[in-house]
């Protein structure tokens, strides 16, 4: 299949920055909290790409991102003077930090999911922000079962394995219900396995327990999953921007987002272990043993209170035996989502990327 790669639509044919339909009159004032981030850095240059001022919210100063010419603050999501001051003077807001991980203090994601966010829509409110986009995760519906080509009318989950998820399903009910609030207009994006270029977490992880011998193809190993290249990821969000209202299709909605071609997870694994030297995964592991190998993995930590993550979690073992890809009509019909890269060449930009 041809790569789509279009230039940016905010360029003329002369290659001036041009407002695009939804951006006309408000060339500044786009925020995005975490826009030091994997996700967050790639819609500020997205932004950029398209000539809109941008200023990125995170806890440090960022270099790399001045040198993109964006406006950078500090900001702590759990401190609501931090966030009123990040927000005001913006229109349009891309909420895209969180604490994310399978592992640590539940308070500690409850301060930065879901109070912060509380945080953040109070500002919002307070300032007249218009446009609210807030990434969440397809987590928030993984119940353990097998989900193929789901759409956006799969239910939240009724238990949650870790505090990640569940704090994020909190978050995103109540971006959803803000739709309409004083004006503010939200919508909800759930990228599934982000990757690409700079990845700090999935491709990392990945082939660093390849080289110790610790990854292991969990259950059957036939599960498909959907993946999100970056490029792509960001480019949805600001397609949910452009023309959200409160009255809007997709205004108060969730929405998957990922790769039109979804792949066979430890086919496209191995496919990236080849790349990097590193020999395929052979061993096997029974969905139930590594279930329960998770479930005392987590009890032996939080009672003896050691550092780090186990090498196992109820949640990943779930996660890595189960299929689940999206179905991605909705977002394509009531915003206008399209995909910028294909699999085949985000998966060459990655192995291009990998260290030799």
């Amino acid at each position: 299949m041809k790569a789509v790669t279009d230039p940016p639509s905010g360029r003329s044919p002369s290659g001036e920055p041009q407002s695009p339909p939804g951006w006309v009159g408000a060339r500044d004032g786009f925020l995005v909290t975490g826009g030091a981030g994997f996700v967050g850095r790639a819609v500020v240059e997205a932004l950029r790409a398209e000539g809109l001022g941008v200023t990125s919210a995170s806890r440090g100063e960022h270099a790399e991102l001045r040198a993109l010419g964006a406006r950078t603050v500090a900001m702590d999501l759990g401190d609501p003077d931090s966030v009123d001051a990040a927000v005001a003077g913006h229109h349009t807001v891309f909420h895209v930090a969180a604490l994310t991980g399978v592992w640590g203090k539940v308070a500690d994601y409850e301060r930065t999911n879901v109070a912060g966010t509380r945080n953040l829509l109070a500002a919002c409110r307070k300032h007249g922000v218009k446009r609210l986009v807030y990434t969440s995760s397809p987590s928030v519906c993984f119940d353990g079962a097998d989900h193929r080509r789901a759409k956006n009318d799969l239910p939240y989950a009724r238990e949650f394995l870790c505090a990640y998820p569940r704090t994020k399903a909190e978050a995103e009910r109540l971006v959803l219900a803000a739709n309409g609030d004083g004006g503010l207009a939200t919508c909800a994006l759930r990228p599934h396995l982000v990757f690409g270029p700079r990845d700090p977490h999935l491709v990392p992880r990945l082939l660093d327990r390849a080289r110790k011998g610790r990854l292991a193809i969990v259950g059957g190993g036939a599960n498909e999953v959907s993946l999100t290249y970056v490029d792509n990821a960001a480019a949805a969000h600001l397609d949910a921007a452009r023309t959200l209202a409160p009255d809007a299709p997709h205004a108060g909605r969730a929405y998957f987002v990922a790769q039109e071609e979804p792949v066979q997870l430890w086919e496209w694994i191995d496919e990236l272990l080849r790349a990097a030297g590193v020999p395929p995964v052979k061993r096997r592991v029974p969905a139930g043993a590594a279930y329960g190998a998770g479930a005392v993995l987590e009890l032996v930590w939080r009672s003896l209170r050691l550092r780090g993550e186990p090498p196992m979690t109820r949640f990943v073992a779930r996660q890595l035996a189960t299929s689940h890809s999206y179905d991605l009509e909705p977002a394509r019909r009531d915003f206008g989502y399209r995909e910028r890269v294909d699999m085949n060449e985000a998966t060459r930009r990655l192995v291009a990327s990998l260290p030799r």
